[in-house]
């Protein structure tokens, strides 16, 4: 009897196995399906995107430096867009120069830069409880040992830091997102802040600071970043995809002087250099203010989309659900009542005409079974009352189920 192998002749190496798919691209899928009210994806809302200026700037590109664009370019990126990275980071705190900025292709290729030239096999990597689903994803190939921080409502905690020295020694970095952090939404005060960069340089544990999410504040703008407290200690990941377009695949990585070489030559294996025909459109459209005038567009009507979620989450979830609205960002984070798992409540959920993603998704382990991330900036109104209802439905008839089963 002949047995098949999975990959035929094809011997896969061994961080394949650590390679899953993405459960929210597999709940993507799904939504697809006509009649779907998807609060799924972390998607921007498609009607924020400055089209109009994207045609008048790709134009103008093609018009002035069309050879340059369409070429092969420096693997660090486009130098005046690398330029304005520094010059809008310095707004918000972060003294850089621009030979620190690398622009990659999209703030995921960061990441996975970053685990190929700090992570080994074995090696401890501290991330927050719970965390970004495409951080773990990008680490996991290299194989790392995942060490959850524990926090609260302002953020991971402190004392839970310092501990990292002796309870995971040689932990390469702690990965945090510190602006309404995705999925939970939490944003990290300015005291905890300061508490955190104490603890990590007490334990001598360096920081990877992802920010995707600072811009889209809704009430006040975040403290300063943590890289602004311990630059030389700090790798900083930011995006144009939350402001601009995803489509466009084109984030941000600073990093201090001694590490940057490195990352660039992990970024030279991966692609060469970020499409430069994507640089100079983006660098057309943003260098002359645009998007002091466009963001706050962003800013007011997801404004608008959290009331309506806040509004709906009060209206409707059943007495027992966990809540609190965000101060910005794009996700409710929702602890429904013991004895609910939200991954066997997906399908139903599914079924009724909603979908969400259940928070186990985000944990590298011990997942907490009753948290789901709802996404509210590409519904209306309406539609998110409509949705949060029909989710709230679906909450409730597990709870009658498990009402007529109680002993």
């Amino acid at each position: 009897m002949t047995i098949q192998h999975p990959f035929g002749p094809w011997q896969p190496a061994r961080r394949a196995e650590r390679m899953n798919p993405s459960v929210i691209r597999e709940i993507l899928k799904v939504t697809e399906r006509p009649g779907i009210l998807s609060m799924a994806g972390g998607l921007p809302s498609p009607d924020t995107f400055p089209i109009e200026a994207m045609r008048e700037a790709t134009a103008r590109v093609l018009a002035d430096s069309p050879r340059e664009a369409l070429q092969y370019a420096a693997s660090e990126g486009y130098g005046p867009l690398r330029e304005w990275v520094a010059a809008h980071l310095a707004q918000q705190g972060l003294s850089v120069e621009a030979d620190q900025v690398l622009i990659t292709t999209g703030s995921q290729q960061g990441l996975d830069l970053i685990g190929k030239v700090m992570v080994d096999p074995g090696a401890p990597v501290a991330v927050e409880m719970p965390t970004y689903l495409g951080a773990l994803q990008a680490f996991s190939p290299f194989e790392p040992q995942f060490v959850g921080v524990a926090g609260d409502h302002e953020g991971p905690l402190p004392e839970a830091v310092r501990a990292l020295s002796h309870d995971a020694p040689g932990c390469r970095f702690f990965y945090v997102l510190p602006n309404f952090q995705n999925p939970t939404g939490r944003l990290i005060s300015a005291g905890r802040r300061q508490a955190l960069i104490e603890a990590a340089q007490a334990a001598r544990l360096p920081l990877v600071e992802d920010n995707p999410y600072g811009d889209l504040w809704y009430d006040e703008p975040p403290p300063a970043p943590l890289s602004s407290l311990w630059p030389e200690g700090s790798i900083y990941l930011g995006s144009f995809s939350k402001i601009l377009a995803p489509g466009l695949r084109l984030g941000y990585l600073v990093a201090p002087r001694p590490l940057h070489p490195k990352l660039l030559q992990a970024k030279q294996a991966a692609d060469l250099h970020t499409p430069s025909f994507n640089q100079r459109v983006v660098h057309e459209v943003i260098h002359r203010g645009f998007l002091d005038q466009h963001i706050p567009t962003i800013r007011a009507r997801y404004r608008l989309q959290r009331d309506a979620m806040a509004t709906a989450l009060r209206h409707h979830l059943p007495e027992g659900c966990e809540w609190q609205a965000p101060s910005g960002g794009m996700f409710f984070w929702v602890r429904l009542p013991e004895g609910c798992d939200a991954v066997s409540l997906l399908d139903r959920a599914v079924a009724a005409g909603v979908a969400y993603v259940p928070g186990a998704a985000f944990y590298p382990r011990q997942a907490d079974a009753r948290t789901v991330r709802l996404s509210f900036v590409t519904l209306s109104p309406s539609e998110i009352d409509d949705g949060v209802g029909i989710f709230a439905r679906v909450v409730r008839e597990q709870l009658q189920r498990q009402a007529e089963h109680a002993p």
